[in-house]
């Protein structure tokens, strides 16, 4: 057994042994999420795989360009690479927990007094074992066909070649057969539990509601997200009772993907039943893009609904069943395609109405919901009759609109809290309610940015790869450790797995967005009569996890 070990250990490259230590290693120092000693060590395990890589491309680029090489016993080198390894990834081990610790101390979390790392490094070392053995798997295949051309053509030509194929097998392989079966199962136990009936949530009994005895659209057919999202938020007299006053019962909308066959069919159906239920006749009306799932988070429009009320409407329009990163995988464009197909319906028809006698009208998403709800429209088809504003949360890193106004903020303002212009149309907040900017003032449409500097979804990029974040440099997010610290490849398959477990953080960080966050920013989209100790009285209540 040790005589195999060390004959494995000898077959290795000391390069790429040296740098597969390194990402090891520093693959523990701190990201945006606290891990967990699973995630850690799979993350770690990528990790070292990558260094290992990189460690073999850099020898043969050197012994291609026939640079000078060392003589002497590889063995050893081997050994001492090895060793100093081993006591590099024991000294960052120590201190993972001091950097877990950097996190969940600024997001009021329990420090952890052990990062498990026996556990931690077996998890590592599996995952780095299985990527060795498919990298050796194509090592074998390319070097076999490589070998088949050179009887035919020049060696060089016959390597690019056998490299091709095999690049192409894989690639066929992991996208064609092994995706799609992947993707196959994760489409079938998603469209069931999206077709679960919930029996805790029976059907409205009431008329006038999405779902009930005379609405245009089936109970069944909403979806479990849809079904959810009509059932549950504020009653009038919840509302009532909160502000000791008269207030009115909240119009919810909500069309399934089984509701319609088509997305045209299935926008005209949300405006039909929104007409039906008297949606136009309120003071607000909001456009709503749900998540990939069709979720709608409820702490955004639950603390719109109190602010006004009850006096708000809100429609939305199912386009999938899949998780969001799912959705964008599977069907990018679709998304998009489903909301400017409700925008397109909801806003004809209320340009057609009266000035005086429409509610005005909003925008909002969170996540996907925000990407796409952004893509519902073009600003430049609606300045002549413009809506009134738009909420988008933690708008994806993909969202264009976001990035070329994070991109073309003034100078001074960092890139996780930029500042757009003269902040007449366009403001960024975060925890920190940061929309009061001196001598800002609101123009006509009004805009907001709900984003955590935590949050994984919107600030991940792949660029990461080679060159440092911009939000990485000079002043942190509030939310973001001080020990946060750039590595090449190393810091874009840290941010890559924070944004696979960013809906796992405490509410108020990362991905989850808080209801007190959201009060501040519908107070400055939507203006609302209403003090700042009503505010604050409000911001109680929904602290306390209470919305009914």
């Amino acid at each position: 057994m040790k005589s195999s070990v060390l004959r494995l250990l000898f077959s290795l490259s000391s390069t790429g042994l040296a740098l597969a230590a390194l990402f090891f290693a520093l693959s523990l120092t701190p990201s945006l999420m606290p891990r967990s000693y699973a995630v850690q060590g799979a993350l770690s395990g990528v990790c070292a795989s990558a260094g290992y890589l990189l460690g073999i491309l850099l020898a043969w680029l050197w012994r291609y360009l026939e640079l000078p090489m060392r003589r002497g016993p590889g063995n050893d080198v081997r050994l001492a690479v090895a060793f100093l390894g081993l006591l590099v990834a024991i000294v960052f081990l120590w201190q993972t927990a001091d950097w877990q610790n950097s996190i969940r101390e600024l997001w009021h979390m329990p420090p952890v007094d052990s990062a498990d790392p026996f556990k931690l490094a077996g998890v590592a070392a599996a995952v780095f074992t299985a990527l060795f053995l498919l990298g050796t798997l194509f090592r074998s295949i390319f070097v076999w066909l490589s070998t088949k051309f050179s009887k035919r053509i020049p060696h060089r030509l016959a390597m690019v070649f056998g490299l091709t194929l095999t690049c192409l097998l894989f690639w066929s392989i992991g996208q064609g057969i092994l995706l799609r079966a992947a993707l196959h199962v994760a489409d079938s136990s998603f469209q069931a539990v999206d077709a679960a009936m919930d029996e805790d949530i029976p059907a409205p009994s009431q008329m006038d509601k999405t779902g009930g005895p005379q609405s245009l659209v089936s109970w069944r057919g909403l979806g479990r997200q849809g079904r959810h999202f009509i059932a549950s938020g504020p009653t009038a007299s919840s509302i009532g009772d909160f502000w000791q006053a008269p207030a009115k019962e909240p119009i919810r909308v909500y069309v399934g993907l089984n509701n319609a066959n088509t997305v045209e069919q299935r926008a005209k159906l949300a405006l039909r039943e929104l007409q039906r239920q008297g949606g136009f006749d309120r003071s607000l009306l909001v456009i709503i893009v749900p998540t990939g799932t069709g979720w709608v988070d409820p702490a955004a429009m639950d603390t719109l609904e109190y602010l006004h009320r009850g006096d708000v409407a809100s429609v939305s329009l199912q386009y999938s069943y899949l998780s969001s990163w799912l959705s964008i995988l599977v069907e990018p464009e679709y998304g998009a395609e489903s909301a400017r197909a409700l925008f397109r319906e909801i806003y004809g028809y209320w340009t057609s109405l009266p000035h005086d006698k429409r509610p005005k009208l909003y925008l909002y998403g969170l996540s996907l919901g925000a990407l796409n709800s952004q893509l519902s429209t073009d600003l430049l088809d609606v300045v002549g009759d413009p809506y009134q504003g738009a909420l988008w949360s933690g708008p994806p890193f993909q969202s264009e609109m976001w990035r070329t106004v994070t991109e073309g903020r003034l100078p001074g303002s960092p890139a996780w809290l930029p500042r757009f212009r003269d902040g007449s149309i366009i403001r960024f907040t975060n925890q920190e309610n940061a929309l009061e900017l001196p001598g800002a003032t609101w123009g006509t449409m009004r805009i907001v940015y709900l984003q955590y500097a935590s949050d994984a979804v919107t600030f991940f990029e792949p660029q990461s790869f080679y060159r440092e974040p911009a939000w990485m440099k000079g002043k942190r997010g509030p939310d973001v450790s001080p020990r946060l610290r750039w590595v090449p490849v190393v810091t874009m398959l840290q941010l890559l797995v924070d944004m696979t477990i960013a809906t796992t953080s405490p509410i108020g960080y990362g991905h989850v967005y808080a209801p007190q966050h959201y009060i501040d920013a519908w107070v400055a989209v939507t203006a609302p009569a209403i003090s700042a100790d009503q505010i604050n009285a409000l911001k109680r209540r929904f602290s306390r996890g209470s919305s009914d």
